[in-house]
């Protein structure tokens, strides 16, 4: 429950942080009455994504077991992939986000006829894409935990996100969005570490990959995956108490590096969400 909640809080607050400075931005330069096309905008980015996690949900069920787990194994891998680039381009992007939204915006409104639609499709493209990560990642994290708690968790998460960018958007409360976003990151890195580990077992048991299948330790006795902090770790970090070698090494060769690159930059990362 938690690990959903946390992604979804990070990417819901990613989406109101970008739909909060358009939003701030139109009203700011007199062109409030383009508030609807925003809005228009969300909601269609919100229907596809919806849509195209029903679809690959309701496909998956069709598969046989071995296609089921070659399936999650391509998820987790997408997954891991997708929030390892939304980590890293948050920490590049939030420098300059707002000036290229408003740059962006300036360019959609002044361009003559379909400045509605420029403006929707503008607002489309930047909050399907962190709807579009979001749809990977649950689906990553509910094959792993497979509980009401995950969803409940996930819902919760975007409900706190879209309350906080609305406190934020009014001026109401003020965040320090630089270290929200470093330590939901490092948080973020652990658990697509936990995924890929995960992926790898899912293409053995597909068929796929049978090579390091020898066990890297064994805890079962001292922290076993069924007890309620395995099943916490197992939840967040992907934690298994008898990994093989193959997973182990996935796990610790994506971290280390992932890690020392996300923490190597001693520039500061400078957000402007809070006025925007």
């Amino acid at each position: 429950m938690l690990v959903p909640f946390l992604i979804m809080l990070r990417e819901g607050m990613e989406a109101a942080l970008i739909v909060g400075i358009i939003a701030s931005y139109l009203k700011q330069s007199g062109r409030g009455s383009y508030m609807p096309m925003v809005w228009a905008g969300v909601g269609i980015a919100l229907l596809l994504c919806l849509g195209l996690g029903y679809g690959i949900n309701a496909a998956e069920g069709q598969f046989p077991q071995k296609q089921q787990e070659l399936f999650e194994g391509i998820v987790a891998l997408i997954a891991v992939v997708i929030l390892t680039s939304m980590v890293f381009w948050m920490k590049q992007a939030a420098r300059s986000i707002k000036a290229h939204l408003h740059d962006s915006i300036d360019h959609a409104l002044n361009n003559g006829k379909g400045q509605a639609w420029a403006l929707i499709g503008m607002v489309f493209f930047a909050v399907a894409r962190e709807g579009l990560e979001s749809v990977f990642f649950l689906m990553a994290a509910f094959q792993q935990d497979v509980g009401i708690g995950a969803p409940i968790g996930a819902v919760l998460g975007l409900v706190v996100a879209t309350a906080l960018g609305f406190a934020i958007y009014q001026g109401g409360v003020r965040l320090d969005l630089r270290k929200f976003f470093r330590w939901t990151g490092i948080f973020i890195v652990f658990v697509a570490a936990g995924l890929l580990a995960g992926a790898v077992k899912a293409f053995h048991e597909a068929g796929l990959w049978n090579g390091l299948q020898g066990i890297a330790f064994n805890l079962q006795h001292t922290l076993p995956s069924d007890s309620p902090l395995g099943v916490i770790l197992g939840g967040m970090f992907g934690y298994q108490d008898a990994p093989t070698v193959g997973e182990l090494l996935a796990w610790v060769l994506f971290l280390i590096p992932a890690l020392y690159l996300f923490l190597a930059s001693n520039k500061p990362v400078r957000t402007p969400a809070v006025t925007a």
